[in-house]
């Protein structure tokens, strides 16, 4: 499966940790809180607390 960013559609490689492309989270953040929230969740990664699972795998699981 192709990650791609949330916002633009932008296709994004599979390791990123989060499915927004640096040019949307900047727009959206802003370049300082984008590296911050790259920063922290690589380093979750790392740590094994984040499941490393993108957005648009869940596409058919229904929220309760």
């Amino acid at each position: 499966m192709v990650k791609k960013c949330i916002y633009c559609g932008k296709e994004l490689d599979n390791s990123c940790v989060v499915d927004v492309c640096e040019k949307c989270g900047h727009s959206v953040w802003g370049p300082i809180m984008f590296s911050a929230i790259i920063r922290n969740m690589e380093e979750a990664r790392i740590k094994g607390d984040l499941d490393q699972g993108s957005v648009f795998e869940n596409e058919d699981i229904e929220l309760q």
